[in-house]
């Protein structure tokens, strides 16, 4: 009987699908090693662009206003329930789990750690790369799950003087104009970005050297867009957007490019199946392994959501092959500067006047003819059949999996967190809700 696979998972913190896989001109050679050696998922978006939510929805295979993680861990949010984390599931058929580095969805409380919180086997120390290199040189007998989380691609940046790129002949994203600011910001995120490569690199080249690699699944992924503007903590596919790569030697291999949309939601049924695991009730997507297989797609629809980052801003959206509908519950008329990390490229639309510019309270795009977003279709008369139509497809969902938002705003829990909307910065003292 052939062994069950082990399974890593290697995450990162802030990286959206800006890597050299993804037709980026950044230099992510182990990365792209990956993507030639697996299967890479063009068109993979997370549940919701903020840090602990998006990782809770993958590592529970539920929306965060079903699971509990409707703001950042360290900001006083948590699960419902830590036996819905995957590493649960797993250890009824044996697996032993593991953890180092990044984990982003426990904060340690006085009785227990966050690794004991989530209920891992094994603490392996905060620096990824080195807890990963020391637990292959003394791998388990049982089959393992290994989380591996990197920090490099969040903010702050290496400064300007460790970066090797020249600002002048670099690209910024396309939400954002061509200035020397901007162009500054990407270096110094490129830079962020081949350090996270080589780390990655490291632990890949460990496993290699096991011997394990041959019946270990890799999966590879990152929680949300990229720090800057309009990206990280918004529901454009600026914002949802992110890479995923998985590896597997007869099941994910041979350099297969899968352009389908799919979900960080599809990689826990996925797990599931590779694993022989009995899928928990709860999920909401569907295993992956059908679209290698030859399958066009396994989704229609895909639902997003944000509740809490810096500070309250509860947003919705639906997409479909092409379209997005992304819809406000609140009443404000103008961007939460809170909710976006400081940077040159934030500085650079603080002075043009960002604070004070409208945001919609519905938006619809037509993602074929405007990729980036840009044109609201809401006031169209042409567009009116397809509004209706997502407006409907958002109210199923909702319903559906009795979203808290039909009731009315989500309260912060006694003790958390919270920025002011109106803060310029998510580096202002925030307030703590009941204190």
């Amino acid at each position: 009987m052939k062994k069950k696979p082990n399974i890593l998972y290697l995450h990162s913190h802030d990286s959206g699908r800006y890597i050299q896989p993804y037709g980026h001109a950044i230099e992510t050679p182990a990365l792209q090693k990956l993507a030639e050696e697996g299967v890479l998922f063009r068109q993979n978006f997370c549940v919701n662009p903020t840090c602990s939510a998006s990782r809770a929805s993958l590592l529970t295979g539920s929306y965060p206003h079903e699971n509990g993680m409707l703001g950042l861990a360290h900001r006083g949010w948590s699960l419902h329930d830590y036996s819905q984390h995957m590493v649960h599931a797993l250890r009824k058929p044996g697996y032993v789990s593991a953890q180092t580095g990044l984990q982003h969805v426990a904060a340690p409380t006085e009785e227990k750690k966050p690794w004991e919180i989530i209920g891992y086997d094994h603490y392996l120390g905060h620096r990824g790369d080195e807890g990963a290199e020391q637990f292959f040189k003394a791998p388990p007998d049982e089959p393992f799950f290994l989380s591996v989380g990197f920090s490099d691609t969040h903010r702050d940046f290496p400064s300007l003087d460790n970066c090797p790129d020249d600002p002048r002949y670099c690209m910024p994203p396309s939400p954002l104009p061509d200035t020397p600011e901007t162009r500054v910001d990407m270096v110094r995120y490129k830079a962020a970005v081949r350090g996270l490569d080589k780390r990655m690199g490291r632990v890949l080249e460990s496993l290699e050297a096991s011997g394990l690699a041959d019946n270990t699944l890799v999966i590879c992924t990152t929680d949300h867009g990229i720090a800057f503007p309009r990206m990280k903590c918004n529901l454009e596919d600026s914002g949802i957007g992110v890479m995923l790569m998985m590896r597997l030697p007869g099941v994910f291999e041979g350099g297969k490019v899968v352009d389908s949309m799919v979900s960080h939601l599809d990689v826990f049924p996925t797990v599931c199946e590779c694993a022989g695991v009995e899928k928990p009730e709860w999920l909401r997507g569907k295993s992956l392994i059908p679209l290698v297989n030859g399958d066009d797609e396994i989704h229609e629809e895909l639902f997003f959501e944000v509740n809490y980052h810096a500070c309250y801003e509860p947003l919705r959206a639906v997409r479909t092959k092409r379209w997005k509908y992304i819809r406000r519950f609140d009443d404000r008329k103008t961007p939460l500067m809170p909710n976006c990390d400081d940077g040159e490229s934030k500085s650079v639309w603080l002075e043009a006047g960002w604070q004070k510019r409208d945001i919609a309270q519905e938006s619809l795009f037509d993602l074929t003819f405007d990729p980036n977003e840009m044109n609201n279709l809401v006031s169209d008369p042409n567009a009116a059949t397809v509004l209706e139509e997502m407006r409907g497809r958002l109210a199923r969902w909702m319903r559906d999996t009795q979203d808290p938002l039909l009731t009315g705003p989500i309260p912060a829990p006694v003790g958390a967190e919270v920025n002011d909307p109106d803060d310029v910065s998510p580096q202002i003292k925030p307030r703590v809700v009941g204190g």
